[in-house]
C-alpha cells in the first residue's frame, strides 16, 4: 500500500486544497500515513504571506532532507512559496522532487501516480512530465471526512495589489468558480457531515461570474442548505461591502451573525499608503450598517502595526476604532516586507523593535477590551455546535456558538461532536466561556 503526508500552511484556502488533493490521492487508492517516516509521497503546501512562515518552511525541509536519506521518498513542495520563489527552492533545496506553483496543485495525483507503484515501490522521478498549469481550476469537492467544518472556495487570486500584501503576485488575477459549481458542492456537503461551511476567496465578496454576484451566491447558498448548522465566509474586502450583500446578510438565519472584515488600520493617512482603497468613515458605515441590519452581529479584524511612516498617532487611531467597534477577535500582526511589493520601497521603514513594541500594546488593548466585552454577554442561552471535550475532564464538555467564542460546558447527558445544544453561557474564563446545558 502507498502512503502519503500532507502538510499544509498558511490560509485556510491552502487548507480547502489540501483536503481536495487528498480526496484525489485516495480515490486512486493511496492511504493517508500516521506519520512522515511512513510515507513514500510527502507534499507541503506553503504559504509566502510572511517571512516568518517561510522560514518555518524553511526548517521542515531540513527535516525532510534528512529523512529522504534513510528512506525512498518523492517530495513535494506546492503553494505560494513555490509559486513565489521555485530558482530559489531549487538551487538551495535540490533534494525537492517537484516544485509546484498555486496552479498546478491538481496535478498532484497524477504526478505522485507516475512516480510510486500501487505496491509503495518509490521510481523515477526525473522522467515525470509537469503539465505547466497556466491558470487556476477549482476543485469539485474540498471536504475532508470527519471535519466539522468544511472549506469550500468561490474565488481565488486578487486584483487589489494593497502596498503590503504579496498574494496578487503568488496567487495570480481573481477567478470566480462557476456558481452552479459551488451550489453543488454545498447540496453535497449538507449530505455529508460537516456542521458548518465557510465560502472561502483571498477577496470573497467581490465573487463575480456571470450575472451572479457575492450577494446573490449568499443568498441562495444559505436557501440550499438544510441540515447544515452555519455559513460563513472569509474573507472579505471592505471596498466591497455593497448594500446589497449587507441586506443579503439577514436573509437566513444559516448565515452566522459574526463577520470578519480586516481593518488593517484606523489611520486614514496609513490605509492610503496601503492602497486599501476605503476609509475609516467607509469602513464603520459598513459596521454601522450590518448591526442595524443583522441584530447581534459580531465582528473579527486583522491588524497590522508599523507600517512605514506610521505615527504614535497613527496607532492610537487604530485602537479607538478597535474600541468603538468592539471586536470580539482580532488577527494582530506588525508589517513585514515582501519582496516585490510597493511598501518595501518605501522610505520611513519603522525599526524592528520599535514594531514589536506597538504589536505588544495592541495585542494588550484587544484582549482587555476583548474582556470586556464578552463579560457583557455573560447570562445568555445561545445555540452551541460540541466540538470535543476540554482539558478540565470527561465530564464536561467543549463547543462553539456561531460567533466562533469557545465555551466549556457542564452537559445534561452524554454529548458527542456535532451534536447541536443550548447552553447558558455563565461565566469569562480567560477568552473561553464557561457554562452548563440547558
Amino acid at each position: 500500500m502507498r502512503k502519503y503526508w500532507m502538510e499544509a500552511y498558511g490560509c485556510q484556502m491552502n487548507l480547502a486544497e489540501s483536503d481536495a488533493v487528498e480526496k484525489m490521492l485516495l480515490r486512486r487508492g493511496w492511504e493517508r500515513a500516521q506519520s512522515p517516516e511512513q510515507a513514500q509521497a510527502v507534499i507541503m503546501n506553503t504559504c509566502s504571506v510572511r517571512q516568518t512562515a517561510e522560514n518555518r518552511i524553511w526548517g521542515r525541509l531540513g527535516f525532510f532532507q534528512y529523512l529522504k536519506t534513510r528512506q525512498p521518498m518523492v517530495l513535494v513542495l506546492t503553494g505560494c512559496m513555490a509559486q513565489r520563489i521555485p530558482q530559489e527552492l531549487s538551487e538551495r533545496a535540490p533534494y525537492i522532487d517537484f516544485i509546484i506553483g498555486t496552479n498546478g496543485k491538481l496535478d498532484l495525483a497524477r504526478i505522485l501516480d507516475c512516480c510510486v507503484s500501487p505496491d509503495g515501490t518509490v521510481g523515477n522521478t526525473r522522467d515525470v512530465r509537469l503539465d505547466g498549469a497556466d491558470c487556476y481550476h477549482f476543485a469539485p469537492l474540498h471536504y475532508k471526512e470527519g471535519d466539522l467544518t468544511a472549506y469550500v472556495p468561490i474565488m481565488n487570486g486578487c486584483n487589489n495589489f494593497c502596498a503590503y500584501c504579496i498574494v496578487p503576485y503568488v496567487r495570480g488575477r481573481e477567478v470566480s468558480r462557476p456558481a452552479p459549481e459551488v451550489l453543488q458542492e454545498l447540496r453535497a456537503l449538507d449530505v455529508s457531515g460537516p456542521a458548518e461551511i465557510q465560502l472561502l476567496g483571498q477577496n470573497v465578496n467581490s465573487y463575480h461570474w456571470e450575472d451572479w454576484n457575492f450577494a446573490r451566491l449568499l443568498q441562495t447558498c444559505a436557501e440550499t442548505l438544510d441540515r447544515v448548522l452555519w455559513l460563513r465566509f472569509d474573507s472579505p474586502h471592505p471596498k466591497d461591502f455593497s448594500d446589497e450583500t449587507i441586506r443579503a446578510l439577514a436573509s437566513s438565519p444559516k448565515i452566522a451573525r459574526h463577520f470578519h472584515i480586516p481593518l488593517q488600520s484606523g489611520s486614514d493617512r496609513i490605509l492610503a499608503l496601503m492602497n486599501r482603497r476605503y476609509t475609516v468613515k467607509r469602513y464603520m458605515e459598513i459596521i454601522d450598517s450590518i448591526r442595524e441590519t443583522v441584530p447581534g452581529a459580531t465582528f473579527s479584524t486583522d491588524v497590522m502595526v508599523g507600517f512605514p511612516t506610521e505615527t504614535e498617532d497613527d496607532v492610537k487611531a487604530t485602537r479607538r476604532v478597535m474600541e468603538e467597534v468592539g471586536f470580539i477577535e482580532a488577527f494582530m500582526y506588525y508589517f513585514n516586507p515582501r519582496e516585490g511589493t510597493a511598501a518595501v520601497k518605501m522610505d520611513g521603514q519603522i525599526p524592528e523593535d520599535e514594531k514589536i513594541r506597538r504589536l505588544q500594546g495592541i495585542i494588550d488593548f484587544q484582549l482587555a477590551n476583548c474582556a470586556r466585552i464578552k463579560a457583557r454577554r455573560t447570562g445568555q442561552v445561545q445555540t452551541v455546535l460540541v466540538t470535543g471535550r476540554p482539558r478540565t475532564g470527561e465530564t464536561r464538555a467543549l463547543g462553539k456558538n456561531e460567533h466562533g467564542e469557545m465555551i466549556d460546558f457542564l452537559p445534561r447527558q452524554e454529548l458527542k461532536v456535532g451534536d447541536i445544544v443550548q447552553v447558558l453561557f455563565e461565566a469569562l474564563n480567560g477568552n473561553t466561556f464557561t457554562g452548563r446545558q440547558v
